[in-house]
């Protein structure tokens, strides 16, 4: 679990940006990083700490938030350090001062809010296509061979199978770009003032599948059955074509549960808290996987074609 000294973060804020006075009140509202709400003189920002391996991917993150943001969609880019960086280091946990965006997280449950959700990534994927960036990672990180897969029975042959049909796609045919990688509802901030939506939580720059961001983004309101008008929304963009979702959604959705699994497998063998209160909600996803994994294997018996439902 990330912890980082009151006194610590707060001369680091005064150090490194200035903020010699700054409020600071805890949020820790990820599973994977400490966050802060930090304000001083009618401003706000957000304080973000992540695990000293996880430097270099956080500030690639932060670079390609800086991308979406000048392509118009709010992203909760970098402040950067007096000293030019990113990042300043708190007893060497990365941490990093990140403007606010207005508005509140959505819930993904109403048509208009999955039109939004749809919509928005859209958008951040046409601002990504043609950008570079140095240390992006390249998808994808699921090893079915890993140690920690073995931490029940079901977990590495419902992973191998996931990863299997992903496989079968066909990947290098499949749209590319950098991706988000985790675009739940709640990282889609609208200011219902302004009707602005942004996305937030930049945690590392991916080259990837597009298909999988969108995956993602099914997988939090409910599944395929449940996300036609966040799917519509998304193809009115034209960034990636009708045939592609309709021939990759359903495995790429499989393979998303599969990085579910790996992600709570691994948690639930390192003991790892980060963003909970107890081993019993590393628990709850990890079923939470193992019961949509067998849905849609029970689905697509032959392992990879069955795409979303168009009218």
């Amino acid at each position: 679990m990330l912890v980082i000294d009151n006194g610590k973060l707060r001369a680091c804020l005064a150090a490194h940006w200035g903020l010699a006075d700054a409020a600071v009140q805890v949020h820790n509202g990820g599973m994977n990083s400490a966050t802060w709400f930090v304000s001083e003189v009618g401003e706000r920002w957000v304080a973000k700490a992540v695990a000293p391996g996880s430097r270099r991917s956080f500030i690639s993150g932060l670079e390609a938030a800086a991308h979406v943001e000048a392509a118009g969609v709010p992203a909760g880019t970098p402040v950067v350090t007096r000293h030019g960086s990113l990042v300043a280091d708190v007893d060497g946990v990365p941490l990093g001062l990140l403007n606010w965006v207005a508005g509140s997280g959505l819930l993904g449950r109403s048509p208009d809010e999955q039109r939004l959700i749809g919509a928005t990534l859209a958008r951040v994927h046409a601002a990504l296509r043609s950008v570079t960036i140095k240390d992006a990672d390249r998808f994808h990180w699921v090893d079915a061979r890993a140690p920690h897969l073995a931490v029940r029975p079901w977990v590495r042959p419902s992973v191998t199978a996931a990863l299997a049909g992903y496989e079968a796609l066909d990947v290098g045919s499949l749209s590319w770009g950098l991706l988000h990688t985790d675009p739940a509802p709640e990282a889609f901030r609208l200011d219902r003032k302004t009707g602005e939506c942004g996305l937030i939580d930049w945690s590392i720059a991916m080259s990837g599948p597009l298909l999988y961001d969108l995956a993602s983004a099914v997988m939090y309101v409910g599944g395929i059955d449940n996300a036609d008008y966040l799917v519509e929304a998304y193809l009115e963009s034209k960034t990636m074509t009708r045939a592609e979702v309709e021939h990759g959604l359903t495995a790429m959705l499989r393979f998303r549960w599969a990085v579910q699994a790996d992600y709570f497998a691994r948690r639930l063998v390192t003991d790892d808290l980060t963003g909970i209160t107890s081993a019993a909600d590393n628990e709850v996803g990890l079923e939470n996987a193992h019961r949509w994994l067998g849905r849609l294997a029970a689905k697509e018996p032959s392992g990879a074609h069955r795409g979303h439902k168009t009218a």
